[in-house]
């Protein structure tokens, strides 16, 4: 890779390549195209990334105000993140990286896009709507990357996926990274990749990652009561529930119970997420409550404590989820709240998943790292609410 690319992932401690990285980049940096498997968090984003910056400064395409380099990623959230951490790998190389997205302005970044960029980063929709306003052109394009591709067929992305890249010209190269390979996201791969070497980095088991997973029986009147008692004493605690609604209901039953929580779902408008989002990061705020869609673009060292306040519908969304706390060597809890008439559904989807220990019984916990007089404190307040 180029000199200063090297450097600057010096400058930011990088000087060993994750599993994903080293078996992609040397296939992705002589410009075929790459089928990556990897969990989230793996390292993706600087699979793809560095090789797609590393291929521009040796001169890929031709150098102008349209861009060379797409990747299209499945929420803002994601966009945000990756781009965040591309342009300054980027301004080292004298590149220059856009991200756009929904939530914001359209005519900011029509205006951004036609002021020119080397590598857009984006959502599906968004880039569509650009592209129909002619603010942008694909024409220009050498690589392009799908980034977690399953969760943009999860989400019904696909066919605008599709729109966009038959406006990428022939013979580029492509980079595709998805956790799994369903039918849509094989289907994907068989119309735009072209003999792509395939690399997988399997994810450890659920039982043998950093990451204990507990199971709580709770009935529908203790189950807010449990969730403020399990976040007392976390530096950051990530609950996920199943709807937008039920997302700032919980964030509000907990501010109320004394325990600082924020919301995070798709009803928000794009600066109140970015806020809600800052706030966990910093540590402002420790516990954040989110939903499925919310939380894609969720990459936050330090978690030490997820819960299902909401059990996922199927085993996929419980690993991302889960994935969540316990990244890179780093320890983490993974707690599941259960209610007596989802209990036969839970036990389904913890033998997919693999997780070895039973639901415990219905009064057995799993107790904040608080004192007892914090806990004690937190269900007074509720007791004091609910009166």
């Amino acid at each position: 890779m180029p000199a200063a690319l090297t450097a600057a992932l010096a400058r930011r401690g990088v000087t060993v390549p994750r599993p994903i990285q080293a078996r992609t980049l040397p296939d992705a940096l002589a410009g075929r195209d790459v089928l990556g498997r990897a969990e989230t968090g793996s390292g993706k984003t600087l699979a793809f990334g560095l090789a797609l910056l590393a291929r521009l400064a040796a001169g890929a395409g031709e150098p102008g105000r349209r861009p060379r380099a797409l990747v299209l990623v499945p929420t803002r959230e994601l966009a945000r993140q990756v781009h965040g951490e591309l342009a300054p790998l980027a301004a080292a190389l004298g590149l220059r990286a856009l991200a756009v997205y929904g939530g914001s302005s359209l005519q900011d970044q029509a205006r951004a896009l036609r002021r020119g960029t080397d590598v857009v980063v984006a959502t599906p929709g968004r880039l569509r709507d650009l592209l129909r306003q002619r603010a942008c052109s694909l024409a220009a394009v050498v690589v392009s990357v799908l980034d977690e591709a399953d969760h943009m067929a999860d989400m019904g992305f696909l066919p605008v996926v599709s729109w966009l890249l038959d406006r990428v010209p022939a013979g580029g190269q492509r980079l595709l990274f998805s956790a799994t390979l369903d039918k849509d996201v094989d289907a994907l791969v068989r119309r735009y990749l072209s003999d792509p070497r395939r690399h997988t980095v399997a994810p450890p088991a659920p039982g043998e990652a950093g990451a204990e997973h507990r199971f709580r029986s709770v009935t529908a009147t203790e189950k807010v009561a449990v969730a403020a008692e399990l976040a007392v004493g976390y530096d950051r605690v990530l609950l996920f529930v199943r709807t937008k609604y039920g997302a700032a209901r919980l964030a509000r039953q907990l501010g109320r119970a004394g325990v600082r929580a924020g919301a995070l779902h798709g009803n928000l408008a794009q600066n109140a997420r970015q806020r809600a989002l800052a706030a966990f990061e910093s540590g402002a705020v420790p516990v954040l409550v989110a939903t499925d869609i919310a939380a894609r673009g969720i990459h936050v060292d330090g978690i030490d404590l997820v819960v299902h306040f909401d059990p996922p519908a199927e085993h996929k969304a419980y690993l991302h989820r889960s994935g969540r706390t316990a990244r890179g060597e780093a320890s983490g809890t993974v707690v599941t709240l259960v209610l007596p008439e989802q209990a036969a559904e839970v036990a389904r989807l913890r033998m997919r998943v693999g997780v070895e220990p039973a639901p415990a019984p219905a009064g057995a916990g799993v107790p904040g790292r608080g004192t007892r007089r914090s806990v004690r404190r937190v269900r007074r307040r509720l007791a004091a609410v609910s009166r």
